[in-house]
């Protein structure tokens, strides 16, 4: 049974050259054209490939060499705007993965620790060249920023005048990555620091970073936290929690957060409501994940807490994105001998698709603060 009916046609090579020459003119994006978001196309099966597979064709083919195009982020900005992938038959396999993500919990104890073995393990040759000196792999504050380190020292020192941390206070960071923000926030403000990590590679980088300050870097699942803390943070993890999860999630930070205590959830967030998951995104970026919505953020966090701030500042995360393309593209000599050549275009074409997607606001980056109910209200510095 075919998982389309373009699939069923039969069409010539030619064919499938117009369908996909109309789909893309749709977006002011032109086959072997000369702007510098026209593909140019290397492989005459690209075409039927791209329609009959969508965006894991579209991905796969990149990385194989079938085509090319002088601003990837560019041609994604006009696809993402204009809607094309919409245009595109759904294919079976990702119909299949919507509905395995609605029977089944992906991001199980047991399953949680897939997309650390195999992202943020990829090695820390790559992400310590790529990234600013705080190892920051979330979106940067870039008002009155003019760098990429400027830009990740702005959101640390947001972050944490967001959750008013005084000295002697006991901060918990949910995925805690490479411990940037925890080294900060015990250096800076004075506070004792619990960070939990599924990655062995960012726990072993982040506790030769944290050395002599007072932070223990723990290589755990956020479920089996239970502790009282002052204040709670999680920056770019809940993105892997999935939504048969959300409800726990909000009950760990609930029952680990003080009466008194401020959460704040640093998140990628999508327009819409559902459960739908990128193919080739979840084959080869990010196993498991999936991007919360505001009702699903709200859904969740309704029962605990107040929601006392909420702050988008999801087109830094283009501007971001591009920053640490540079860098990686500027190092890759140093690193290509650990790395194959299909890999680099894998993660070129990655932080590529994703700065073309919040130029297109298609998702979104959003920090929430949350309370029990301060009494009086709570000023929240976007600063």
């Amino acid at each position: 049974m075919s998982s389309s009916c373009v699939e069923d046609i039969g069409l010539t090579d030619n064919q499938w050259y117009r369908i996909a020459q109309e789909m893309l003119a749709s977006a002011d994006v032109v086959i072997n054209g000369t702007r510098p978001w026209d593909i140019q196309v290397k492989n005459p099966d690209f075409f039927k490939r791209v329609i009959q597979e969508g965006s894991l064709g579209l991905g796969e083919s990149y990385m194989d060499g079938w085509w090319e195009c002088e601003q990837l982020d560019t041609f994604f900005h006009h696809v993402l705007k204009h809607h094309v992938q919409e245009q595109l038959p759904h294919h079976l396999r990702d119909t299949l993965r919507v509905a395995v993500s609605r029977l089944t919990n992906l991001q199980s104890k047991r399953r949680a620790w897939i997309v650390g073995k195999e992202h943020y393990d990829l090695g820390n040759d790559l992400f310590s060249r790529m990234l600013d000196t705080h190892m920051q792999y979330s979106c940067g504050y870039w008002k009155d920023a003019q760098s990429l380190e400027q830009a990740q020292q702005h959101k640390l020192h947001m972050i944490c005048e967001k959750l008013q941390l005084t000295p002697g206070m006991h901060l918990l960071d949910i995925g805690c990555g490479w411990g940037g923000l925890a080294e900060y926030a015990a250096r800076h403000y004075g506070v004792h620091v619990t960070g939990v990590t599924i990655s062995a590679e960012q726990q072993k980088l982040a506790q030769q970073r944290v050395a002599g300050l007072d932070v223990t870097i723990l290589l755990q699942d956020y479920r089996d936290l239970n502790a009282q803390f002052d204040r709670i943070v999680s920056v770019g993890m809940f993105e892997h929690v999935g939504p048969k999860n959300y409800e726990t999630y909000f009950n760990v930070v609930d029952r680990n957060l003080k009466s008194d205590g401020l959460f704040l959830l640093h998140t990628i967030g999508t327009n819409k409501t559902d459960e739908k998951i990128d193919a080739w995104i979840n084959k080869y970026i990010f196993p498991n994940g999936c991007l919360p919505s505001v009702k699903h953020i709200a859904n969740a966090s309704e029962p605990h807490f107040v929601m006392e701030d909420w702050h988008n500042f999801g087109a830094d995360y283009d501007t971001t994105l591009m920053a640490w393309h540079t860098r990686f593209h500027t190092v890759w000599p140093e690193i290509a001998s650990h790395y194959s050549d299909r890999f680099r275009r894998m993660f070129s074409y990655y932080l590529h698709a994703c700065a073309g997607a919040f130029r297109a606001r298609e998702i979104q980056l959003w920090q929430v603060v949350f309370s029990r109910g301060k009494e009086g209200g709570l000023r929240v510095p976007h600063e």
